[in-house]
């Protein structure tokens, strides 16, 4: 069996205050503002695991329900709509607390606008935020999906009246074809990774994040948790991993919760860049064909990489079995706890924590982390079973 390979920050740092600015709490408040225009928009659950956290010697466990937030089974469409709707608001001159959803949507608007088509890359989540929210906003979209992507989640983003296909490139390559589509039509490339000269709208799609990360906050606070002692969060890009560790740095600089960026082992090139140790980023690349799509993606999002290079205490690579194994852990609770049905990219943190903190070839890393009796651990789950067939193979017939 394949091991969970890890390495401790000691990466070279740059300006570690300005590089989570714009992730701060009045910034991530105006996305959370927005999203809760949308008639949609409820607070997903944090839920709180004693049970688990009990057996395995820890103080807490509390992990955010991402299932249930918009109807769209996954949180991906936080930052998909929060810059879709900064761009509109860029482009007519206003701010985006005067453009709420309703306001944003009306015969006015909409003609002073034209038609917009929003472009994308993605396994599936990110693609589907980016219709649904072009569909609600009266927009077109055009999503194209790398080699391997679930018929199942590119029929659901059709289903949103996305123009979508799957191609036969990997993740990168499918993000460079969508930013050549968008360029010969004058359509508006919609990405959460950065790149040199492409750094506004994922910034926007990062602080659309920051509504997951503000809401946990006050969540943790309802439970007498005044701040995470670690944090768990995975990485494609980075872009939800900086976002939330932006987040939490902006609140508390230095004095942040130890925060460890989790990655599939085909798709690791946080974990690479650790190990290079100069500062500078590593790709991965290949078809990259993990069980956890969305984070099967080799290039870092450069602003995401900044974040974490600052503030991480740790980059984690985990085989597939780890993701296969926090699903079934999720799904199949202690007597007392709530089930939680987590998909492949949304329950890999969970697999982690509990090997790193039962296994005794992980010692070194549970010590690393300081990980006792004492930790409030928060994680993500990203993700339900946006792919049904494969949520069962793993959950009910033992795959991976």
């Amino acid at each position: 069996m394949e091991k969970i390979l890890w390495k401790e920050n000691t990466l070279p740092k740059t300006d570690k205050e300005e590089s989570v600015k714009f992730l701060n709490k009045e910034e991530v408040s105006k996305a959370r503002k927005f999203h809760e225009s949308f008639l949609e928009y409820d607070e997903t659950p944090l839920i709180d695991l004693k049970e688990l956290a009990e057996k395995i010697g820890l103080g807490g466990i509390y992990l955010k329900d991402e299932s249930y937030r918009f109807g769209l089974n996954a949180f991906k469409v936080l930052g998909g709509s929060f810059a879709m709707g900064r761009y509109l608001a860029e482009k007519l001159g206003e701010d985006i607390d005067d453009l709420p959803y309703e306001k944003m949507t009306c015969k006015e608007v909409k003609d002073k606008l034209g038609d917009i088509t929003f472009v994308t890359a993605t396994d599936g989540n990110h693609g589907r935020g980016v219709a649904w929210t072009a569909n609600r906003l009266k927009q077109k979209s055009v999503v194209f999906m790398p080699k391997g992507s679930s018929i199942k989640r590119l029929n659901n983003i059709k289903a949103e009246g996305a123009e979508a296909s799957i191609t036969e490139l990997n993740y990168d390559d499918a993000v460079r074809l969508a930013n050549k589509y968008a360029e010969e039509h004058k359509g508006v490339i919609i990405q959460d990774t950065a790149w040199e000269g492409y750094e506004k709208i994922p910034a926007w799609i990062m602080q659309g994040y920051g509504t997951m990360a503000l809401e946990a906050s006050e969540q943790l606070k309802e439970l007498n948790v005044l701040k995470p002692t670690h944090i768990f969060v995975q990485a494609g890009v980075g872009s939800l991993a900086g976002a939330v560790q932006g987040f939490f740095a902006s609140q508390y600089g230095d004095d942040c919760p130890k925060t460890v960026v989790v990655e599939s082992n085909l798709a690791d090139c946080y974990y690479k860049s650790a190990i290079a140790n100069d500062g500078e980023a590593r790709s991965v690349g290949g078809d990259m064909q993990t069980i956890m799509a969305g984070l099967a993606c080799g290039e870092v999002n450069t602003i995401g990489f900044n974040i974490l290079k600052n503030y991480s205490k740790a980059f984690i690579s985990c085989p597939d079995w780890v993701a296969a194994k926090g699903m079934r852990i999720l799904g199949n609770p202690l007597k007392g706890d709530t089930s939680v049905i987590s998909g492949e990219s949304g329950a890999v943190t969970t697999g982690a924590l509990y090997e790193i903190m039962t296994n005794d070839e992980y010692k070194d890393l549970k010590e690393a982390l300081e990980l006792d009796e004492n930790s409030k651990v928060l994680l993500f789950s990203t993700e339900g079973d946006t792919d049904p067939e494969k949520y069962r193979e793993i959950v009910w017939n033992g795959k991976y």
